[in-house]
């Protein structure tokens, strides 16, 4: 892998992680377009520490305050949240541990279906946006959100999904208004990126050294990006909602099935 790779695969990573367009796609089908070879455990997470790191910077304050409120005031608004986001980590937690390894197989070079993916829950985005109640503040928030926001993040573990964007869809369809939804969402990533990252780099610890450099790379590259993303999406909900990123999965899906026939030909 040059440097070049880990910085654009770094960027996929920062943007996709957080924006509502599935990163797990993104670093899939580009090397795929590219005839990049299938980037190492080791860089996968990399990249996904990075983001952490982003989310971790981004939201230190409101992690402070959750962590010493859930502990000291559970029942306030603060400390809620704490408890709201352990139940919402269980679930994908569970369902990553158990099935992780099946999807990858299933998904890892089946390009056609990721567009099928991307399109659909594209159109599943830009519906919901439409009919979004947007009334729920994040401080009226209750553990029932919690709970089906958290089951509904196993789905990420389809490439084409995106983590944010079913857990903001899914909080839109209860009725949180659309910056509650992807605030939340963010929240609730650090402990799943957190759990998937440790247990991987566990595993693959003794190869971290033979690709430090690119890990170096791909970590500094998507926490960056993946900062900037956090600012910019939660920008954009304010002004213009999710509809403009179910354009691009619109886009990218045709981009991806006319690459497809043209190999196939």
């Amino acid at each position: 892998m040059t440097a070049f790779q880990a910085i654009f695969l770094g960027i996929l990573q920062g943007l996709g992680e957080f924006l509502p367009i599935s990163s797990s796609a993104h670093l899939i089908i580009f090397p795929w377009l590219f005839g990049w070879k299938e980037h190492s455990l080791v860089f996968d997470v990399a990249l996904h520490l990075g983001t952490l790191l982003a989310v971790l910077v981004y939201f230190w304050k409101d992690y402070l305050d959750i962590v010493v409120q859930g502990i000291a005031k559970p029942k306030s608004e603060k400390g809620k949240l704490l408890w709201f986001i352990i139940v919402a980590t269980i679930p994908g937690a569970l369902f990553g541990y158990f099935f992780e390894n099946i999807v990858e197989d299933v998904f890892r070079k089946q390009y056609l279906l990721i567009a099928i993916v991307l399109a659909v829950f594209g159109f599943i985005l830009y519906y919901v946006d439409s009919i979004a109640k947007n009334k729920i503040e994040l401080s009226k928030m209750n553990v029932y959100h919690a709970a089906l926001i958290g089951v509904s993040q196993a789905f990420a573990l389809f490439p084409g999904i995106s983590r944010s964007g079913i857990t903001m869809t899914t909080g839109l369809l209860l009725g949180l208004k659309k910056e509650a939804a992807a605030k939340f969402s963010f929240l609730m990533s650090a402990p799943i990126i957190l759990g998937a990252g440790a247990v991987s780099l566990l595993k693959n610890i003794n190869h971290v050294a033979a690709e430090f450099s690119n890990f170096a790379i791909g970590f500094f590259t998507s926490a960056i990006v993946g900062f900037l993303a956090i600012h910019f999406l939660l920008g954009i909900v304010k002004k213009s909602g999710f509809k403009i990123f179910a354009y691009y999965r619109f886009f990218l899906a045709a981009v991806i099935l006319t690459f497809y026939l043209l190999r196939a030909v």
